[in-house]
This record gives structure tokens, C-alpha cells and sequence, in this order.
């Protein structure tokens, strides 16, 4: 399905108009606060994590797609990003950013959402994996894009979908390798979706592979 059928679809689902999103707080674990928007409504909910490069805005597409397809989303700013920190205790920027996942994941449970899933592309995946090593039960599906090269997710049980471009590569060479190692070592069910070319991560959304990319993260998000 080429992008343009693909965006006239999601018009369709959502009745020529898609749901707005709401800006949102969020407390953490150890006493931080993540800022989020949240979109549509629904007993399914999907958090989406950004990339280092990327905000919580870059989702807006994706997340709108996701409600069209019965989804409430919550896409989130990481502790140390825009407004969003962590507690009081003096920790770098950045550390402790899996809770940031994980009260994303609390804040739409108790909402009403009985199953939530999750999309981290590359810094955000990683957390992702993290927290999904921390508290394997929170989470019922994982989608890793261009992630999950420094965590084994060995003890979440729901399905995990690890998503790249083959050729995706850092001044570290290609980014594959890793990514297999870690996969290859991952508790069942998962999938390894490879895309053409070298981008990276929401990068690819960018590229002549979007709609595969879209349609991969949706038909595995969907699946009974």
C-alpha cells in the first residue's frame, strides 16, 4: 500500500477527523515528572518512546494512525527532554529513563487500558527493553525499531517485534550485528522484521519504506 492510500485509510477510520491530543503530566517512580500527549481512546493503548534526534511531537503521525486503528497513545518526553526531570536525588539527566516507560504504562492502566504496548526507536527502544527487563509483566507487546542492542529481553513473556534497516549503521559500523546477538537470545514469541536501506530508526518513516514500516508495527500490534 503506497503512503498516500495508507493516510486516505486512517481519514476513513477516523471519520474524516482524528482524534486531538491532550498534553499530559506524568509522575515517576522516584519522584520525577514526564510530560506526554495523549491521544484517542480505548481499552488498547500503545506508548510510543522517541529516538535521541527526535520529541514526543515526532510520533504525531504514527500516533494518529495508531488511533485509527482503536488505539489510545501516549507519546512521552524522556526526564532530561524539554520540561520533563527526574527526582530529587542528584542522578545524570538521563538515568533512570525505563521508569519513564513504566509510569507511562501505570498512567494508562489505570485509565482504563487493559493491554499496552510499546514502541521505543532507538534511544527510546532501548529504555524500552530496559523496562521491559525491569518489570517483565507491564508490558503485553514490544516493538524495538533500530533498538535493543544493550538489553537481552529474556523475561517479558508477550510477543516482540525488532524492526531495522539492514544496512543501519553508527561510526561503530552496522547496527545489525548486535541487534541479531540480542535477539537471537530473547524469549519467545519474536519476530525480526529487515527493511532496505540505511536509515535509522524514525528516520525510515522518512524513506521509500514508511508504509511497510507502518503496516509491520500495526499488523504485529493488532494480532490476536
Amino acid at each position: 500500500m503506497k503512503r498516500s492510500c495508507l493516510a486516505f485509510a486512517t481519514l476513513l477510520l477516523c471519520g474524516g477527523v482524528c482524534a486531538a491530543q491532550e498534553r499530559v503530566s506524568l509522575p515517576t517512580e522516584d519522584g520525577g515528572l514526564i510530560f506526554a500527549e495523549l491521544y484517542g481512546k480505548g481499552e488498547r493503548a500503545v506508548v510510543l518512546a522517541h529516538g535521541g534526534r527526535f520529541s514526543l511531537e515526532s510520533w504525531d503521525k504514527q500516533a494518529r494512525m495508531l488511533v485509527a486503528a482503536g488505539f489510545r497513545v501516549l507519546s512521552i518526553e524522556f526526564r532530561g527532554e524539554g520540561k520533563s526531570h527526574g527526582g530529587a536525588v542528584a542522578t545524570a539527566a538521563d538515568e533512570g529513563r525505563y521508569l519513564d516507560i513504566l509510569s507511562a504504562i501505570q498512567y494508562l492502566r489505570q485509565r482504563g487500558s487493559k493491554a499496552v504496548s510499546v514502541v521505543g526507536a532507538s534511544m527510546g527502544g532501548d529504555y524500552a527493553a530496559e523496562a521491559a527487563q525491569a518489570s517483565p509483566a507491564a508490558i503485553d507487546r514490544l516493538v524495538l525499531l533500530a533498538a535493543g542492542a544493550y538489553t537481552t529481553v529474556t523475561r517479558m513473556k508477550g510477543p516482540k517485534l525488532y524492526i531495522l534497516a539492514r544496512e543501519d549503521a553508527n561510526a561503530a559500523g552496522p547496527r545489525l550485528p548486535k541487534i541479531l546477538e540480542r535477539y537471537k537470545d530473547a524469549s519467545e514469541p519474536k519476530k525480526l522484521v529487515l527493511l532496505e536501506g540505511s536509515s535509522h530508526a524514525q528516520f525510515l518513516f522518512q524513506t521509500d519504506q514508511a508504509a511497510r514500516l507502518e503496516r509491520e508495527i500495526l499488523q504485529f500490534l493488532v494480532a490476536r
